[in-house]
């Protein structure tokens, strides 16, 4: 098996301003490791309460419902296959919001996708370069969102089907967290898990939240890192890219995204680089950013002229390595001067 190097890191870095909060009110933040990756939650706290402990306490509940690292979750409970089982709200909603948006994009966003996941090596295994067309057509047949079988709580997948959440439950995870805050009493908050962003109100100076988004390049140049820095407001962000999240075949040099396309089997590649979706949950942005990285500039311009709820900033490589932008008018009005 010929050795593969991968590329993982963050794709999104916050940006804030601090001060000293007055009366008896103050501005927690909480850091940590969490689903693969690392997350950013600060927020002002009515009375000081510091939800540290709490957020905690949800990253495993959600990791004990959706993580297919857990052998004892929910969703690898599922995947055993041909078996019903009851699972949570929290698997209930982002199963159906999965297979809303697989199903308004002809399976460009497939729920159904971890068997193609694990063929590639994305998955738990090393990351293979000797896949075949056979191979890919023989797994292809153990997918399709069209399989799934829910009824209230309860759901089964035929023998062989595989459930992977890993397009749409970091986004979920922020917008569950900022339902937390809310009930909490929290109105001032600024969320990050893996790069998806989800802000209310203010930071700690009175000003809008800024988050900045780096170049689609390998290496981050401190000095000019930021592709972009937009102003976010009750609003949530996802960037996906295929620029730092990709395996090379040494043997060959071709170069692999880690976003699958559904369709084929196969590493999705095209023109874009990079996206970033402005919408008003976190999970909605995290899947139609990748929505938008399987299938390509032209279609994901179609997808984002049709939806007036989302807004995107898309990277593009013009086939001469020259990379130009699309931006939607909306996404125009938070980008910071």
């Amino acid at each position: 098996m010929k050795k593969c190097n991968l590329f993982l890191l963050s794709l999104c870095t916050i940006v804030f301003i601090s001060c000293t909060p007055a009366s008896n009110e103050r501005f927690i933040e909480n850091t940590g490791r969490a689903q693969g990756s690392t997350y950013q939650i600060k927020y002002l706290s009515p009375d000081g309460t510091d939800f540290g402990n709490q957020f905690e306490n949800i990253f495993a509940e959600i990791d004990r419902s959706m993580s297919t690292y857990v052998p004892t979750s929910l969703i690898s409970m599922v995947n055993k296959g041909d078996t019903l089982v009851t699972v949570d709200s929290m698997f209930i909603e982002v199963l159906k919001r999965s297979l809303e948006i697989a199903e308004e994009t002809n399976g460009s966003f497939d729920p159904t996708i971890g068997p193609i996941v694990r063929l590639w090596g994305f998955g738990f295994d090393e990351v293979r370069s000797d896949v075949t067309d056979e191979m890919v057509n023989e797994i292809k047949s153990k997918t399709g969102y069209l399989n799934v079988s829910v009824s209230g709580l309860d759901v089964s997948l035929p023998a062989g089907f595989n459930l992977d959440f890993n397009a749409i439950a970091q986004g979920y995870t922020v917008d569950y967290l900022a339902e937390f805050l809310e009930k909490s009493g929290v109105e001032r908050y600024m969320i990050e898990v893996g790069g998806e962003v989800r802000a209310s109100g203010t930071n700690e100076s009175g000003n809008v939240w800024k988050i900045g988004v780096d170049k689609p390049t390998e290496d981050i140049d401190q000095q000019d890192r930021f592709q972009f820095i937009i102003t976010l407001e009750d609003a949530s962000l996802a960037t996906s890219g295929n620029y730092r999240k990709f395996w090379i075949d040494e043997e060959t040099g071709a170069r692999y995204s880690h976003t699958i396309d559904p369709q084929t089997g196969y590493p999705a590649r095209n023109e874009l680089l990079s996206v970033s979706i402005v919408a008003p949950s976190a999970m909605d942005a995290d899947a139609y950013a990748t929505v938008c990285m399987v299938v390509g500039l032209s279609r994901c311009q179609d997808l984002l002229e049709s939806k007036s709820d989302l807004e995107g900033y898309l990277i593009y490589d013009n086939g001469n390595g020259v990379w130009e932008t699309s931006i939607t008018e909306g996404f125009q009005l938070f980008i910071q001067e």
